[in-house]
């Protein structure tokens, strides 16, 4: 389907309307699940991701938005209107940390009803507003340093990337907040990009893919047709050849094949993971099978070849990107944080277009991984990359550090952070017609839409640290309706039991994981649910093709992927010198924070001197001893050292 095939769709009774609180908000007739409001999820603070979200809110935004002054981000704005005489300072993107951080006050407000930024909010916004020029464009780095390039150099200058993020926070403000005055400066720029590159303009695409979701979303809240038909138009020309490419090549910019025949996961991994959040909303809007179809396609290529463990995507330094199938390395794993909230972002809307628990499992995987080790323990520091491995000798590169640092030159990661984490509770549970499903395990009170109930569903878990997860059912339920709960792959025979008010089990209580790893129970009020996850470590080995875990092999527990720091081995002990003894199953030890270590038989090796040597000069296997393996996500907020999630497995 293209521009001049798109038809009006009609909002389908008892979906999620325009101008709800969430993220992402379908309005076409095709979605299979549709968003809660944001403000329907309240997550507990006494479990992780509530009180990660508290943190959020105390600690990573507050940071941010001082670091805006400091970083030079609001004096590019203010030197563009005489109010700062200071250089611009940072790249040509840095408007877009504004926004971003603009975005995640937006949910904030959403999620808690905050007042607290209203006042930065009004100087802010009204700094961005004297700094538009009167054809609505605004953005400071062109404006007030190279105003010959605008709309010039589309693969390089951002412009409509940080217009996508404008449009994204403005969006968000208006559901949160009811404010209309950023999304008058968003919408002033979107229509001089609409005059210049909409149907019947110039060719033009952005070299980093952004604006595609931000004006279906756009379209979403607005109604006005021509934001659809705009994102339709940028997803239809890419892969034309219209960028200049350059040494990158044009697989860096995804410019090298019509999306629809674009199958593979490649090159600049959040360029190509944003351009699919795009294009799984256009789908979401038009239902277009082809989109569609390119999408399953992108998401096998993305992670079942090549997604880490942890959740993180892009193998390589050099451009930021995916590399070839099965090519990833542990210690050179660029895996930026923005790869991982991007394919969060996409990851969610194919939650919307296909279901099942593939991609809830997989956001699950992220959150409690890649996500959460890229921020230390007091929300004020972070990681632009997380490698898989820390060797104790490893040079710190600008944007992969060996610690985490308080900002960046290039400073995408950290407000990218602070907006996903205010807008988590969007990603804990959806609707059909006659279900309610829960997909993330988190303390939480979630209001059942208006079209199953009027009532509440309690969730009481202290998840991943147990697996124990109750659920139980306040309010009138409409006859009838049905809960869904995600069973995950790693505890696929745990049972969903349910008891009526009446003591009787419900219909379908025990059953278990159903073809799309849900397991349904009917829902009523008064009812309760319990839900035993097994949270027995396991091994876990990679692809055979994955040259770089040749011989080694990982930990979990639920969720969370675990390593070896070398904070807890003590003496002349380095963790390269380790192997793990797996025929001896891991011992789980309660931490002083409350969280759960393992602790795992294994060999220290004397290395030898020699770089190469003939086989039969192997070492004999030392004793065995025990180490301390912790969670991936709370690695370095000891001490900088050396650390491993894939090790070797020791020889007999």
């Amino acid at each position: 389907m293209r521009e001049s095939e798109l038809t009006t769709q009609a909002v389908p009774a008892g979906s999620v309307q325009p101008g709800s609180v969430a993220p992402a908000v379908p309005t076409g007739p095709v979605a299979v699940q549709r968003p809660l409001d944001l403000r329907a999820v309240r997550l507990d603070p006494s479990g992780r991701l509530g009180a990660w979200q508290d943190l959020n809110a105390t600690a990573t935004i507050p940071h941010c938005i001082d670091q805006l002054e400091a970083s030079g981000v609001l004096d590019n704005f203010r030197r563009l209107v005489s109010e700062s005489d200071a250089a611009h300072r940072g790249f040509v993107f840095a408007d877009s940390d504004l926004y971003k951080v603009i975005e995640a006050v937006a949910w904030e407000i959403g999620r808690s009803g905050t007042d607290r930024w209203d006042a930065w909010l009004d100087d802010v916004i009204a700094l961005v507003a004297r700094a538009q020029d009167e054809t609505g464009y605004v953005m400071t780095w062109i404006q007030g340093v190279h105003p010959e390039k605008r709309f010039a150099e589309l693969e390089w200058t951002h412009e409509m990337y940080v217009l996508g993020h404008l449009v994204q926070a403005a969006v968000a403000l208006d559901r949160a907040a009811g404010r209309t005055d950023l999304l008058a400066i968003a919408e002033r720029f979107v229509a001089l990009v609409q005059r210049t590159f909409g149907p019947g303009g110039t060719d033009g695409i952005c070299g980093h893919p952004e604006i595609e979701t931000a004006l279906v979303e756009l379209y979403r809240h607005t109604g006005d047709r021509a934001h659809l038909d705009l994102a339709q138009r940028m997803v239809d020309l890419r892969g034309r050849g219209l960028l200049k490419v350059g040494s990158l090549g044009a697989r860096y910019f995804q410019d090298h094949a019509p999306v629809r025949e674009a199958t593979a996961a490649v090159g600049h991994a959040v360029r190509q993971l944003y351009l699919n959040a795009g294009v799984t909303d256009l789908y979401l809007e038009t239902g277009e099978a082809a989109l569609l179809d390119a999408m399953d396609a992108q998401w096998a290529s993305a992670h079942e070849r090549k997604m880490y463990l942890s959740g993180a995507f892009g193998a390589r330094h050099r451009d930021e990107a995916f590399g070839d199938d099965y090519e990833l390395p542990s210690e050179r794993a660029y895996a930026e944080t923005c790869a991982t909230i991007a394919d969060l972002h996409w990851t969610w809307r194919m939650t919307l277009a296909r279901g099942g628990s593939a991609y809830a499992e997989t956001i699950e995987r992220e959150i409690h991984n890649a996500l959460a080790a890229s921020v230390d323990a007091g929300g004020t520091r972070f990681f632009y990359s997380n490698p898989l491995q820390l060797r104790p000798d490893r040079y710190s590169e600008e944007n992969s550090p060996r610690e985490r640092t308080s900002w960046y030159a290039c400073a995408c990661c950290p407000p990218n952070i602070a907006r996903v984490v205010a807008q988590l509770s969007a990603y804990v549970a959806s609707s059909t017609d006659d279900e309610l499903l829960v997909h993330q395990f988190a303390a939480a009170e979630i209001d059942l839409p208006a079209h199953l109930g009027q009532g509440t569903l309690l969730v009481e878990t202290d998840y991943p640290r147990t697996g124990a997860v109750a659920l139980s059912v306040r309010g009138s339920v409409r006859p009838g309706a049905r809960l869904a709960v995600r069973i995950p792959g790693w505890s696929a025979g745990s049972p969903l039991v349910a008891v009526m008010p009446d003591g009787g089990p419900a219909a379908g209580s025990g059953s278990v994981a159903e073809a799309d790893g849900y397991a349904r129970v009917d829902l009523a009020d008064g009812a309760r649910y319990r839900l035993d996850l097994d949270l027995t470590p396991r091994w876990t080995t990679g692809h055979p093709r994955v040259d770089a875990v040749r011989g080694c092999i990982a930990l979990e527990r639920g969720p969370v992927v675990y390593c070896v720091e070398q904070a807890d081995l003590t003496g002349p002990a380095e963790v390269d010198d380790l192997s793990v003894v797996v025929t001896q199953a891991p011992r789980e030890v309660t931490a002083a924070d409350g969280g759960t270590r393992l602790e795992l038989a294994a060999r220290l090796s004397e290395p030898p001197t020699e770089l190469y040597r003939t086989a039969e000069g192997e070492p004999a296997p030392s004793g065995t001893t025990t180490v301390t393996a912790i969670p991936f996500a709370t690695w370095g907020n000891r001490a900088p050292g050396a650390m491993r999630v894939w090790l070797p497995v020791a020889r007999d």
